[in-house]
C-alpha cells in the first residue's frame, strides 16, 4: 500500500498526518505523579511522537528541565531532525517548576557571582532530593505509562544546566546523553566546578555524550581570552563555564563524548534555541543515512545492495543507541515506490523484501509487495501477497485490487 509517494530519504521526509477535526493544534498532553521523595504532586508535559500509534513501537526518551519554557521549540526540533532521517523521533518529558531555585541547586547558597547575597536564595540545595524524584520516580512513571526505549537524554538551560552537569558527575548511570545550556557553574563559589575536575579525570564516560553551549554574557569589547583573566563577578558566569569548557576538553582518556558551543551572537536568554539544536545534531551525528547509500538508491546504474547497506547503516545506530534500531517501515515503504516508479524495480523488491523481514506482523508490507509485482506484471505473485496481507487485516483497497486481479484469470 502507498503510505509515501515521495522518497522518505530524501532532503524532505514526509509523514502521514491525520485530520484535525477540533481546529486546534496539540503538540502534548499534561501529565502528573506524586512525588514521595519531594512530597507534592508534580506536572508533567509529555508529547508522544504520532508514530506511537504503532503499540509495537518503542522510543527514546528526552526528559526537559523547565519544561514550559522550553516544550514547544524542543518538540520542533525533534520532528523535525526525525522527518529529515537526522535524528531518533523522541518521547520528550518537559518537567515544569515548582520551586525552581530549591530543585535545580544541588547545595545550599545564598550568594549570587561575586559574592553577592540573595535572600531569594534561600530555598536552595534541593537538588538532590530532585536529581533522586527524576531517577526513582519519574523515570519509572514514563517507562510504565508511556512507549519508552532504555535510552534517555536530558536538557537544561543556566540553574537546569548546572542540574544537567550534577546529573553527569553525580548520577552518571541515569542518563545517555546531555546537553548544557549556559549553565551555572558559578553556583555555590563555583563548588560543582570543582568536582567536574576530579570527576572528569577519574570516573569512566563510556557511551554518554555531552554538549555544552556558551553564551557571550561578557561585557562589549571583552573577548573570551580577556575575560579567563578578569576577576569582576560580572564575567564569573561565562569565566565558571569556560573553564568547565576546558576540563572537559582536557581529558580525552575518560570515555566523554564531548563538544561545545560559543556563540558569540547570543545571550543567555536567547541561547537556548540554537544549542539544542546544534546539541541534538552533535549527539545524533551517527543517525543520517550516509551520502554514499543516498547516492546508491537514487543512482540508476547502481547496482548496490541497498537493503544491506541500511540495514548495516541501522545496525550502527543500534549500536549507539544501546537498543535495536529497525529501518522505518513507511520510510522504506515511501522510497521502494519511488524507486518502482523510477524504473529500478531491483532496489524497490530489495527495500520491499527488507520490511517483510523486519515487519512480518503488518499486513501494509505484504500489501506493497503486491503492488510490486502486479507492477512487474507476475499477477501469480501479486494475488499471493495480497492474499496474505488480508489474512492479517480486512482492507477494502487489498480486498479490490485482490478482486480486480482474479477477475482477470
Amino acid at each position: 500500500m502507498k503510505r509515501f509517494l515521495l522518497p522518505a530519504l530524501l532532503l524532505l521526509l514526509f509523514s502521514c498526518k491525520h485530520p484535525n477535526t477540533n481546529n486546534s493544534i496539540t503538540i502534548g498532553k499534561i501529565d502528573s505523579l506524586h512525588s514521595n521523595i519531594i512530597g507534592e504532586e508534580r506536572k508533567i508535559w509529555v508529547y508522544i511522537p504520532d508514530a506511537a500509534k504503532d503499540t509495537s513501537k518503542r522510543f527514546p526518551v528526552l526528559y526537559l528541565l523547565d519544561g514550559d519554557g522550553h516544550f514547544a521549540s524542543v518538540v520542533g526540533i525533534i520532528k523535525h531532525l526525525a522527518n529529515s532521517s537526522s535524528g531518533p523521533d523522541m518521547i520528550i518529558v518537559g518537567i515544569p517548576n515548582t520551586d525552581r531555585t530549591r530543585d535545580l541547586t544541588p547545595t545550599k547558597s545564598v550568594l549570587m557571582p561575586g559574592g553577592v547575597k540573595d535572600t531569594n536564595l534561600k530555598t536552595s540545595g534541593g537538588g538532590e532530593k530532585f536529581a533522586s524524584f527524576i531517577e526513582k520516580e519519574l523515570i519509572p512513571h514514563i517507562d510504565s505509562v508511556y512507549p519508552a526505549a532504555p535510552y534517555k537524554m536530558l536538557i537544561g538551560h543556566s540553574l537546569g544546566g548546572l542540574t544537567v552537569m550534577n546529573m553527569v558527575i553525580n548520577h552518571t548511570k541515569v542518563f545517555n546523553a546531555y546537553i548544557a545550556i549556559d549553565p551555572s557553574m558559578w553556583w555555590d563559589k563555583q563548588k560543582l566546578l570543582r568536582q567536574a575536575k576530579d570527576a572528569f579525570q577519574q570516573k569512566h564516560f563510556e557511551g554518554k555524550s555531552l554538549y555544552l553551549g556558551i553564551a557571550n554574557t561578557m561585557p562589549d569589547k571583552m573577548d573570551t581570552l580577556q575575560v579567563r583573566i578578569d576577576t569582576t563577578g560580572g564575567t564569573e558566569h561565562i569565566r565558571s563555564i569556560l573553564q568547565l569548557k576546558d576540563i572537559l576538553q582536557g581529558d580525552k582518556s575518560n570515555g566523554m563524548n564531548f563538544s561545545y558551543g560559543y556563540y558569540k551572537n547570543d545571550n543567555h536568554g536567547s541561547v537556548p534555541l540554537i544549542t539544542e539544536y546544534d546539541g541534538l545534531r552533535f549527539i545524533f551525528s551517527y543517525y543520517k543515512i550516509p551520502n554514499k547509500i543516498n547516492s546508491e538508491l537514487f543512482d540508476p546504474h547502481s547496482t548496490a545492495d541497498v537493503a544491506a547497506d541500511l540495514s548495516a547503516h541501522y545496525v550502527d545506530i543500534s549500536k549507539h543507541m544501546g537498543y535495536t534500531v529497525l529501518p522505518p517501515e513507511d520510510d522504506m515503504n515511501g522510497l521502494a515506490y519511488y524507486l518502482m516508479q523510477n524504473k529500478q524495480p531491483q532496489k524497490a523488491y530489495q527495500l520491499f523484501a527488507l520490511n517483510i523481514k523486519n515487519y512480518p506482523k503488518s499486513e501494509n508490507v505484504y500489501d506493497s509487495m503486491g503492488d510490486y509485482f502486479a507492477n512487474q506484471k507476475d499477477k501469480a505473485k501479486a494475488i499471493e501477497y495480497y492474499t496474505k496481507a488480508l489474512a492479517i487485516k480486512d482492507n477494502p483497497d487489498t480486498k479490490k485490487k485482490l478482486d480486480s486481479l482474479q477477475a482477470k484469470k
